[in-house]
């Protein structure tokens, strides 16, 4: 999800030699050059957007579980074609940790620590709060099917860690926020902390690959969780990809994109391929997943090199304020619109498929205008000031 990126894109400001008067003391850590504001990839807001509604389709149409009740029949039957498509959308995850990477790189380059982590908090906690709240209320209610999580363990939900705790999530999709903070995590020590450079960058994104290989070996529960062997291709391809935004003539960050596609590809057939069986809700061939994982790194990279520059329409910025929103709330609360628009007001498939991704881009957009627009400034300002 990440599923979350940065509201916007920034780039460092070439920084002038300094004079010997100007040179830091030895054991000083380097000061951060001030950046200015680039014009923004308003084409990764679309990309964003692409992601979240591919990811809608599978939560809608492209598998069984919770959503066949509020159908009232397997989406098989509801959408007896469109369903195998659907089924690739869960690769919009994919997808997601590769813009992530991208941007978690732009957005923590030359930046302080502390400013980082405001940044990150200010984009997550919000909508993530909100949204738990607003989904924990609303299965609570007795017209509603679905059963709520207790009132302890939603309480555990707003720290972010109900997974490694054991807790009930109250957002299915929560999971992809937890490998996006260790993310985080990992770059923020790596990069963040000592200083962004290039050196430093193409060290971390070639000692993480190898480590999570030998992790993926060792077969160490730990090591599986801190090095994420299954999702870090995807990251440390986004962030190759930044490099290579940076300067498209670097060979080893093309090396980085390269290896990390050829990896990425590996683990996505490998979770979701499995032999023609009439008794799986349904099949994806090989080559469709490795052709999806591919569409996110080509795109990424197209955008990296410029080449969608002229996709710069205003509504893109919109729609890409509305994806983490959208993301958070549209499987759990998307059950609930499907069951009151199909069974209840007894609307066709496509038209209730329709309605309920354009109901949740509306509540997203509340979301963004009323939380995000209000608490997140004021959030960012908090962490970010400086301690007397």
């Amino acid at each position: 999800m990440n599923a979350s990126v940065e509201p916007s894109v920034e780039a460092q400001l070439p920084a002038s030699p300094a004079s010997p008067a100007d040179a830091e003391p030895v054991g000083v850590p380097p000061r951060i050059i001030p950046r200015a504001h680039a014009p923004r990839l308003r084409a990764l807001d679309g990309l964003r957007l692409i992601a979240a509604l591919m990811v809608a389709g599978y939560h809608y149409g492209g598998r069984d579980g919770e959503v066949t009740e509020a159908w009232g029949s397997s989406p098989k039957h509801q959408f007896p074609t469109l369903h195998e498509w659907f089924a690739y959308g869960c690769l919009g995850v994919q997808v997601f940790f590769v813009i992530s990477g991208f941007v978690i790189c732009m957005s923590g380059w030359g930046r302080p620590l502390r400013a980082f982590f405001a940044s990150r908090a200010s984009r997550l906690l919000p909508s993530y709060w909100a949204a738990v709240i607003l989904v924990t209320a609303v299965f609570a209610l007795p017209v509603v099917a679905y059963q709520a999580v207790s009132p302890s363990d939603a309480l555990v939900n707003l720290t972010m860690l109900q997974q490694p705790l054991g807790v009930d999530r109250v957002l299915g999709v929560c999971w992809t926020l937890w490998a996006e903070v260790r993310f985080y995590a990992l770059f923020a020590l790596c990069i963040v902390l000592p200083g962004a450079n290039r050196q430093r960058v193409i060290l971390f994104c070639a000692g993480w690959t190898l480590a999570a290989a030998i992790a993926q070996t060792a077969n160490q529960p730990l090591l599986n969780i801190i090095l994420m062997p299954e999702y870090a291709p995807f990251f440390i391809g986004g962030v190759g990809l930044y490099l290579v935004h940076r300067n498209r003539r670097d060979a080893y960050a093309w090396g980085i994109v390269g290896v990390s596609w050829l990896i990425g590809q590996h683990y996505a057939v490998m979770r979701l391929w499995h032999a023609p069986n009439p008794d799986f809700f349904s099949y994806r061939t090989s080559f469709g997943i490795i052709l999806v994982v591919t569409f996110g790194y080509l795109a990424v990279a197209a955008i990296a090199l410029g080449g969608l520059n002229r996709v710069n329409w205003r509504w893109l910025t919109v729609a890409g304020a509305l994806t983490y929103p959208f993301y958070l709330i549209h499987e759990h609360l998307g059950w609930v619109a499907i069951k009151a628009y199909h069974q209840t007001l007894h609307i066709p498939s496509y038209g209730t498929f329709l309605l309920t991704v354009t109901t949740m881009l509306l509540l997203a957009w509340l979301l963004n205008r009323y939380v995000e627009n209000l608490l997140a400034p004021r959030l960012r300002a908090v962490l970010s000031a400086a301690r007397r």
